[in-house]
């Protein structure tokens, strides 16, 4: 393989030093990054990495991320691939932007490159003399393409990289300043759209002349299905929408799929079955003991605490948008096709939202405040409602997973199928062809809804995490892909790798526990990768992991493992519970292993984020609908996890310094949800398969 395609892809397709960074005449240094902070601290930790390689220090450095203005394009920020591809992209150009420096300061104090120190951007000599970066920036021209010449400091010299390190987001969103929902421009208008009442369904008639006739109403836009209002004031526009939906009327859609069972609703889809994955040969004439189970999650929502919010103004022929975005650079090319505008004339700066992780509403309410915004000549700020957030915003793909295993007389797994049911699970803004932005839909005339696609192996959509990482001589996938979909569903946290991870883990548990062995011995026995045997092990130790007689106490402990897309970072979960009138999560412990540590605080933060996460996911979460459309349009009807609820969290982090950085924000999903799973199985003796973990279905399965 060639030294370029080597390279991580944000270096490839951003080759040129003067992209990534800028030696300003303020003796401080910018570097820009594509990679944007989801509350997950990404841009503090690629801050870590610049100024590390740049031998400046923290405070002498800045970042601008997600600016279209002047960041590169890094696609999305999404995958767990901050730090696998853009931390590694920016530790590459920064090396190699203070090699050239050192060779500059070399030739201008006329000594040798080896003889030169650098610290605080200083570059010093024995022989007394000194100059820095500032100094320099004119004899250095970092218009010029990364070359690969010069390599990153060897980890034993990194005085940051390793550390944790002071989030640089937090004193702003601790004030507000950071939010875009607390944004404010001169002249600002607030803005409400008007949704219809279920996927598919047209608007007939509306009463535009009351709805301008609204105190504070400055305009009301309407195009196809499409209906904004825009008030001088936020809560003038809140009414007017409350009065947009007595004075609409609208054609109905087509019937939704009668609620029920999971399992059942997705076998009842027509779907295109393929072999995503084959490994070895039959056993034939093999003796095996044969097991079976499926598994389900149900469709699943973002539910973030605050709504999704952007600003947008038109001006003079341009447009800004402010938003919290995941790619700004695709949705600024999808909002300048949608509203048929050069792409020059569109720009997308990212602001801090509520959390996501995923494709949430954040681009179709850019779109929505970029409409409003061209329509009326003002800012304006658009803020969604709790309801279209819950059943507009794109939902995670409900999931149903078959598997079949055959174990031989040494107690060895031999044979593995893993079938499942899915939708696509990306369907993000630049994904593919067509206009993925829920406006662009409705308009007059609507732009036709893309065609479904997912994501190939290795990475994987439905099948992120199909294939276990575990020694069994064959296996197989096979992927049934359901592309017509009764709610809209694109990428949520892990994509197909939590229903998966569930599924392998719970399945893998019940084998296991048949065959009359400890759960964490029967995975070790499966397992040759070292560094999957460590966590494993190193879960297993902090948690003091026991397995008791099932269904003794109403208490138990599960474990939980993968290798994220099993090419990211490792990660065992024990999760420990008490049952009573509800599943109590007492306690949960996992070990990671990311590869290279950045930031020991913030890769903690986002193990036990992704932990709390999927137990909200296996306890609790799941969309409702009945045959008009979705039920769940609000925290009553799709309930998360709250506060008093938090167990205790404990995160051991195996540090591998000479490895490479692996994507660590999803890894814990998966692991968790099947520990929780296996640990109700050592509670009660009862296998539940289905999420979530109600206790309306476990007490129907007790009985």
């Amino acid at each position: 393989m060639s030294a370029q395609k080597m390279l991580p892809q944000s270096l490839q397709t951003n080759p040129k030093l003067s992209t990534w960074i800028k030696i300003r005449d303020d003796s401080t240094i910018e570097v820009f990054s594509g990679k944007v902070e989801l509350g997950q601290g990404i841009v503090t930790a690629i801050a870590q990495i610049a100024a590390e390689e740049l031998s400046v220090g923290s405070d002498q450095l800045s970042i601008t991320a997600g600016d279209t203005r002047v960041s590169p394009d890094e696609w999305y920020t999404a995958g767990s691939q901050s730090i696998e591809v853009g931390g590694t992209a920016m530790r590459l150009v920064c090396a190699e932007v203070r090699c050239l420096f050192l060779s500059a300061a070399a030739s201008r104090l006329g000594v040798e490159v080896d003889q030169i120190t650098v610290e605080r951007g200083t570059f010093s000599c024995p022989k007394g003399g000194s100059t820095n970066y500032w100094e320099m920036r004119d004899q250095v021209n970092l218009a010029r393409s990364y070359s690969g010449n010069f390599p990153p400091k060897p980890h034993r010299s990194n005085d940051l990289v390793g550390h944790s390190s002071p989030r640089r987001d937090i004193a702003a969103k601790i004030s507000g300043a950071a939010f875009v929902q607390d944004m404010e421009l001169p002249d600002m208008l607030f803005g409400r759209i008007l949704r219809p009442p279920a996927l598919g369904a047209t608007l007939e008639s509306i009463d535009i002349d009351s709805l301008r006739a609204l105190p504070g109403v400055v305009d009301v836009m309407v195009s196809g299905s499409f209906v904004g209002i825009a008030a001088a004031r936020e809560e003038q526009a809140i009414q007017g929408l409350e009065l947009a939906r007595k004075k609409s009327k609208w054609r109905a859609a087509a019937p939704m799929p009668n609620p029920g069972e999971t399992a059942d609703v997705l076998r009842s889809m027509k779907s295109i079955s393929s072999v995503t994955y084959t490994k070895g040969e039959e056993q034939a004439g093999t003796n095996l003991q044969r097991f079976t189970a499926s598994y389900s999650r149900p469709y699943l929502a973002h539910a973030s605490i605050g709504t999704s919010t952007a600003l947008a103004m038109f001006e003079g022929e341009r447009l800004t948008i402010w938003s919290h975005t995941q790619g700004p650079h695709h949705l600024r090319a999808q909002i300048a096709k949608a509203m048929q505008m050069d792409l020059e004339t569109v720009e997308v700066v990212h602001r801090d939202g509520a959390g996501c992780y995923g494709h949430n509403g954040a681009d179709d309410v850019a779109l929505d405040a970029a409409l409003l915004s061209r329509n009326c000549k003002r800012p304006v700020l658009v803020t969604w409602t709790r309801e279209d957030e819950l059943i507009w915003s794109p939902s995670g793909s409900a999931m149903l997973v078959q598997l079949n295993a055959g174990l031989d007389s040494d107690n060895k797994l031999v044979e593995w199928s893993h079938e499942l049911w899915s939708h696509t699970h990306i369907k993000r803004p630049g994904w593919a062809e067509g206009i993925n932005l829920l406006a662009a839909w409705h308009m007059d005339p609507p732009c036709p809804i893309p065609p479904a696609k997912d994501m190939p192996l290795p990475a994987g959509g439905g099948d992120r995490n199909a294939i276990p990482l575990y020694d069994i001589p064959r296996q197989q996938v096979i992927y049934n892909f359901i592309p017509e979909m009764p709610v809209r569903v694109s990428a949520l946290r892990t994509l197909g790798a939590h229903a998966n991870v569930f599924a392998i883990e719970s399945f893998l548990d019940e084998i296991a526990t048949q065959a009359g062995i400890d759960p964490v011995d029967f995975r070790l026995q499966h397992l040759s990768d070292p560094r999957a045997k460590a966590v494993i092990e190193a879960a297993a130790h902090a948690a003091g992991w026991r397995v008791g007689p099932l269904g003794n106490e109403a208490r138990g402990m599960g474990m939980g493992f993968s290798r994220y897309k099993n090419q990211s970072a490792y990660c065992a979960v024990v999760v420990e519970i008490e049952v009573g009138q509800s599943i109590q999560v007492l306690r949960a412990v996992a070990a990671v292993d990311a590869g290279q540590i950045v930031n020991p605080d913030g890769l903690r933060n986002q193990i036990e984020g992704g932990i709390l996460q999927a137990i909200s996911w296996t306890l609790k979460e799941g969309m409702r609908w009945d045959i008009e459309g979705l039920t769940s349009r609000s925290w009553e009807e799709y309930p998360i996890l709250r506060f008093d609820e938090v167990p205790e969290i404990e995160v051991v982090l195996i540090n591998q310094p000479d490895m490479p950085g692996l994507g660590a924000g999803e890894c814990a999903a998966g692991p968790t949800s099947a520990a929780l799973g296996n640990a109700l199985f050592q509670a009660l003796g009862v296998r539940m398969r289905d999420l979530p973990l109600t206790p309306e279905r476990i007490a129907k399965a007790l009985m």
